[in-house]
């Protein structure tokens, strides 16, 4: 194989590498040794920022294939993230809510 050719490889398994480990951090994909959806956010932000940082360090050095699909991967990845902060920032809101809810409740009850 040659050399441009292995580094075109490798580049790409490397972008797919840290896609798949933000992915399954963020839940979207199951973890391929427990077969379980797990989610750790910290994770997932830090495989999307070294994935930002590559494409930083390489600009000008990719083809325009490589930059277009680290691009691509970098979006994708940076909307499910945010999906997923929000889905959170929700949930704690609900339960706050029916925290409220409920010491309201009991505090009429009291009366």
């Amino acid at each position: 194989m040659e050399h441009n050719a292995t580094n075109e490889l490798l580049f790409m398994q490397l972008v797919v590498q840290n896609q798949q480990i933000a992915m399954m951090s963020m839940g979207k994909i199951k973890h391929p040794v427990t077969d379980k959806i797990e989610r750790n956010l910290e994770l997932a932000k830090i495989s999307i920022d070294t994935l930002d940082m590559l494409k930083v360090k390489t600009k000008g050095n990719l083809s325009s294939y490589e930059e277009k699909y680290l691009e691509e991967v970098i979006r994708e990845l940076k909307l499910n993230y945010v999906d997923e902060v929000n889905k959170d920032q929700k949930e704690k809101s609900q339960v706050q809510d029916q925290v409220q809810e409920k010491n309201a409740e009991e505090h009429k009850e009291e009366k």
